[in-house]
């Protein structure tokens, strides 16, 4: 869930929606929706009382498939609402469409329909009215819908007609926006979620977030530690161990060239492993090149054959071009520690206002998403508001995708 995607209280139109522009880019796609409702409504009539039929005949043979012809038909037709509403009114997230939960709404949702169109038509009214009276005025006839007793329509029968028409055209028309409102609460309160409970999901994702995002930090704090302590900390006690023989042996006159190519083999290990640590702290290239060349400098280093696959168009925003980084190096890595793979593509795309970063591998298989290593992924990747996917049947291949927001 996506934090635009929290509408106001109540199904209300948010308050900077309310302008005067607003209203008047909004009006007319109100207009077409409550059009295309009363269509709907029509049809959700007949298969409503299609349905009454199907229940009186429920007792015949046959009827449980007459039944999930039903199912099916609620459903159409309540995805069918639902992109309607969501297309000219706003954003609703639903619920499982159950069979019971979109007929119970379209028990409802033909009134809203029955009330649109009762508004359409009145407006339609109004309108005719009011040019009728007007073209009888300009033309001097009286073929108008409303003549005063000499059968013509004059200024003084159009000043009083005009302020109780004017106010009823206003009324129809706001009603216009009004039933789309109703529309979509109807919705939201039959089909899915209301507002305040999207409020309170988001911040409890937002709380869970945090406290992942602060476990993730401190696992990644432990092992560097590790590897500090493992790897750099016993290489340099090594180094300095040969570094004090070579000392002995040359005060007591034996050579010490042995020992100092030692030293030096060992000094050079310490460098590659501190590099190799820096580079799991953060990359310097992805500041310089982006991830492109932070992908490259990867695949370079991999003992694996990495194929890259890098589509975008410009650079990302900081944040979100270290997560894709760390996914994809931790991806790769995990393949190759647990999947004894070939080859890994990594692919990375962006559209619209997302990135997408797909790490495939032709290994065993069998990947665990709770594990250390895939569950940090998982939580760095919500950290950002982004969707991660492991999908990794026992004999491979392993897909590793996530999909983060760029906007």
């Amino acid at each position: 869930m996506h934090p635009d995607d929290v509408g106001s209280p109540g199904g209300r139109v948010p308050t900077e929606e309310l302008s005067a522009r607003a209203v008047a880019r909004g009006w007319p796609r109100a207009a077409v929706s409550l059009a295309a409702g009363g269509v709907l409504s029509a049809l959700e009539v007949a298969f409503l009382c299609g349905r009454l039929v199907v229940w009186v005949l429920s007792w015949l043979p046959g009827s449980t498939g007459r039944a999930r012809v039903v199912d099916r038909q609620a459903r159409a037709f309540t995805e069918l609402q639902l992109r309607r509403i969501r297309r000219f009114h706003g954003p609703v997230h639903t619920q499982a469409l159950t069979a019971e939960r979109c007929k119970r709404y379209l028990g409802l949702r033909w009134l809203v329909g029955g009330l649109g169109t009762g508004v359409l038509v009145l407006l339609a009214v109004c309108l005719a009215v009011a040019g009728s009276m007007i073209s009888a005025w300009a033309f001097d006839g009286g073929w108008g819908l409303i003549e005063n007793a000499d059968g013509r329509v004059d200024l003084g029968l159009l000043a009083v007609a005009a302020p109780p028409g004017t106010m009823l055209t206003f009324v129809t028309a706001v009603g216009v926006l009004a039933v789309g409102s109703l529309d979509r609460w109807l919705a939201i309160e039959g089909l899915g979620y209301s507002d305040q409970v999207l409020l309170r999901r988001r911040v409890v994702d937002l709380t869970t977030t945090r406290a992942d995002v602060i476990e993730a930090i401190d696992d990644e704090r432990r092992r560097i530690e590790r590897d500090l302590h493992d790897g750099v900390q016993q290489r340099v006690v090594a180094l300095g161990l040969l570094v004090s023989r070579a000392r002995r042996a040359s005060t007591s006159g034996t050579p010490a060239h042995d020992l100092l190519e030692q030293a030096q083999a060992v000094a050079q290990e310490t460098i590659s492993e501190l590099r190799e640590v820096a580079l799991r702290v953060y990359p310097s290239t992805l500041d310089g090149g982006g991830v492109p060349a932070a992908l490259e400098s990867l695949a370079e280093r991999s003992s694996v054959p990495v194929r890259l696959d890098v589509a975008l168009a410009g650079r990302l925003p900081s944040t979100v071009e270290t997560v894709v980084y760390f996914v994809a190096s931790e991806a790769v890595n995990n393949a190759i520690k647990h999947a004894d793979p070939s080859a890994v593509v990594v692919s990375v795309t962006a559209a619209g206002d997302h990135v997408t970063v797909t790490i495939t591998d032709d290994g065993r298989g069998g990947a665990d998403p709770s594990g250390t290593g895939l569950s940090g992924l998982a939580r760095r990747v919500a950290a950002v508001d982004g969707r991660f996917a492991v999908d990794s049947p026992v004999g491979g291949p392993t897909v590793v995708r996530a999909e983060l927001p760029c906007g």
